[in-house]
Parts: C-alpha cells; sequence; structure tokens
C-alpha cells in the first residue's frame, strides 16, 4: 500500500512528464501495478501489487468493494446535499451516487465530508460535487474496504500484513457477483 501524494499520476510513465506513483518505488521491488486509480489532484491509499489477477479481483467494480473517502469541499453541506449524493446526481457521464455521505466537521468556510463509495466511476466524487457547484478542495481515500490508510506517512509504501491481505479477500469474496470461492488457511 501506497500513500499517494496530491499531484502524482497513477500511472508507469507520463507523456506531460509529471512525476508517477513510480518515483516512490525501491529500484529493488518486483514490478508493480495500481489496483485502481486515484487522480493526479487525489491522495491517500493506493494498492500496488504483481498479481494481477487479485489486482483485478480487488478493483471489479461488481463486487461492490467500499472505498471510503475524506473530502474538503468549500461549502457548508446540510442534510439536503447529503441525501442528494445518495439519491443520485446528474452528471455529465450520467446518475452517479455515493453509498453514504456524512459530515465530519466544518469550519466558516469549508467542510470535511466522509464519503463511502462502493462503485468506481472516474472522478465521480468530483463530478458528483461539481454537479452541485460545489469546489473539492482536498480528497483523501482513507480506507479500502476495512484496510486503514492509518498512519503511514505520504509518498510512503509498506507491505500488507498477511491478515490484511486476507480481510481484503474475504470482503471481496462475500460481496454479490463474486465468482471466486473463499480460500481458507
Amino acid at each position: 500500500m501506497m500513500n499517494k501524494p496530491r499531484g502524482v499520476v497513477t500511472t508507469a510513465s507520463d507523456e506531460k512528464g509529471r512525476e508517477t506513483v513510480y518515483a516512490y518505488l525501491d529500484e529493488s521491488l518486483p514490478w508493480l501495478a495500481p489496483v485502481g486509480r486515484l487522480d493526479q489532484a487525489s491522495e491517500g491509499l493506493l494498492l500496488l501489487t504483481n498479481d494481477s489477477e487479485w489486482g483485478a479481483r480487488i478493483a471489479a467494480p461488481e463486487h461492490h468493494l467500499e472505498k471510503t473517502y475524506h473530502v474538503q469541499i468549500a461549502a457548508k453541506v446540510n442534510d439536503e446535499l447529503l441525501r442528494s449524493m445518495m439519491d443520485g446526481v446528474a452528471t455529465s457521464v450520467g446518475l452517479m451516487r455515493v453509498k453514504r455521505a456524512s459530515s465530519l466537521r466544518e469550519g466558516d468556510k469549508n467542510t470535511w465530508l466522509e464519503i463511502v463509495l462502493d462503485e468506481g466511476k472516474n472522478r465521480q466524487i468530483r463530478r458528483i460535487l461539481e454537479a452541485r457547484g460545489l469546489e473539492v478542495l482536498r480528497l483523501v481515500r482513507v480506507a479500502i474496504g476495512a484496510l486503514p490508510l492509518g498512519d503511514l506517512p505520504k509518498g510512503e509504501i509498506r507491505h500488507l500484513s498477511e491478515a490484511e491481505r486476507s480481510a481484503l479477500d474475504l470482503a471481496v469474496d462475500s460481496q454479490p457477483g463474486s465468482t471466486h470461492p473463499r480460500v481458507s488457511g
């Protein structure tokens, strides 16, 4: 797992010369590929693997593995906005919704939200909020399933423990649409 810094792209190479997540990987590591993506302006928990089958299972939209984000917006929120995000918002690419949304804390001019997705459409949170005229100031993925980002410093990586990997496997295998039997041991 990596704590992807803001401004870094989730790709092996970038035609525009932007910094990629690979700049943070030790050259002694085996080849690793990102599991899903975080856009350049987003930060937080990113999984990397050299097991492409496992990565595809974790990222598969039909498994509805929850991903939790903390999102700072340039506005105060109300219950109506939170409900509308869960009901669905018409965007330029169709109806988008969140599984859960709640307010974490408010400042004078901004609010931190906790948003949970169980599908992963491109720029989904940003599109939902933009459709409501709201500016996203920061977007941080803080968990995938039961795996928290924790206190991993920005730009750092660490190996998942067997227990963490097993918890992700169990979460995926227990979701509707899973075609992989649970493996014990």
